[in-house]
């Protein structure tokens, strides 16, 4: 007589995990997608590639004759930023192969954020003061901006709150008193610093991140409205920067002042014309623009790269924030489409920041232009943000 029991053996859980996952589309080991990488995962990579090589490329155009003009090789500022690109490239590689879902963890999320916050609260004691604003931390040679890491930990943290409290989104007490904290917190830090612009992309990025969460619209109008009463309270308040911020309004009036930057760039954008000049034969670089390596990189681009440069390089910028939407729209979770949305309102709104006050259209805040500009803090949190979405949109449905 057989003892073989003739009855289906239950499936384990082990077998469920494996099987649930099978359906998801992911690999056991690696949480990471079976089927192949979107358009958007494509998109947003060779973007992200070309724009870390073309800034590296102006960072040198624009920086060399500064260096020399200081007694230093005219290599100096491009070495700098090569090495932070290579960290930035790693770091963006590390934060790709690490599922996203793990920043959820407190014990991933809560030493980062803690950190970041940190940092950014010695900084008004501590800092150094570069053009006006005290947003850097320097030791010896190895400077700091800690606000840009700052962006990140903010995007995590809310994605991670919204995704807890998504269902009580019409709570007032359950979302809206804590995403105006938040947002309170992160540009008080950067007022602090009497770092405008940067106060301005954060109070973008949460609102927009509540946007895509589904806050009503009173509550959302309501928070507009304080965002903005205190945004020019802060102004009248500090004389110096209100007036650098509404010199575009005047350029005449304020071009040798105030407005002197931007008209400068302004005239450095008209000498380049349709085709440009070619890189390394442009003259705002001799000392006509400030920080042409930096804050005014884009108006070396103009004028070396011409309209045609220009336009592509905008147009590069909104195929970045358009495939970041594709891929908050695919996610597979709540938490996904967060992050990507955060990610991709940082992008876009420090680029019109940017490049509107260049071309004087809107107030000029010293905001870098994500990727090329100048400084090792903001292309290596770029890039850590870059490989954050990348990870979303190798997990979309």
């Amino acid at each position: 007589m057989s003892t073989t029991d003739p009855r289906p053996r239950a499936p384990s859980i082990a077998d469920r995990r494996r099987d649930m996952l099978h359906r998801l589309g992911l690999d056991e080991k690696h949480k990471m997608a079976l089927k192949s990488p979107t358009t958007a995962f494509y998109g947003i990579l060779v973007i992200v590639a070309l724009f870390t090589a073309l800034g590296l490329i102006m960072v040198f155009s624009s920086s060399s004759v500064t260096s020399l003009h200081s007694g230093e090789s005219a290599w100096r500022l491009f070495r700098r930023q090569t090495m932070w690109a290579l960290v930035g490239l790693g770091s963006m590689w590390g934060v790709y192969k690490i599922p996203y879902q793990n920043w959820r963890r407190p014990r991933w999320l809560l030493p980062f954020a803690g950190m970041a916050l940190l940092l950014n609260a010695v900084v008004p004691f501590v800092g150094r003061d570069i053009n006006g604003a005290r947003a850097w931390l320097q030791w010896g040679w190895f400077r700091l901006q800690p606000s840009e890491f700052l962006k990140i930990a903010s995007i995590m943290y809310c994605a991670h709150f919204l995704t807890r409290r998504h269902r009580y989104v019409a709570v007032k007490e359950m979302v809206l008193k804590h995403m105006v904290i938040v947002m309170g917190l992160t540009c008080g830090l950067c007022v602090l610093q009497r770092d405008f612009g940067t106060a301005l992309v954060f109070a973008s990025i949460i609102l927009v991140m509540m946007l895509i969460i589904g806050i009503p619209m009173p509550q959302f109008a309501a928070t507009v409205g304080v965002v903005s009463l205190a945004g020019l309270g802060v102004l009248t308040q500090a004389d110096n920067a209100s007036k650098r911020l509404l010199a575009f309004l005047d350029l005449d009036a304020t071009k040798s002042l105030d407005g002197y930057q931007v008209h400068q760039a302004l005239l450095s954008i008209a000498n380049g014309g349709l085709g440009g000049t070619g890189i390394g034969s442009g003259t705002s670089k001799w000392g006509y623009v400030p920080l042409a390596y930096s804050d005014f990189i884009f108006a070396v681009i103009a004028e070396e790269l011409g309209i045609v440069g220009s336009v592509l390089v905008i147009a590069g910028f909104a195929a970045l924030v358009y495939f970041g939407v594709q891929t908050a729209l695919g996610a597979r979770d709540m938490h996904g489409a967060l992050l990507a949305g955060g990610i991709s309102a940082w992008f876009a709104f420090q680029a019109i920041i940017n490049i509107g006050g260049i071309i004087g259209i809107m107030p000029m805040t010293g905001l870098t232009l994500p990727f090329m500009s100048y400084g090792g803090s903001s292309l290596m949190a770029t890039l850590v943000a870059s490989g954050l979405l990348l990870n979303v949109a190798r997990h979309v449905k």
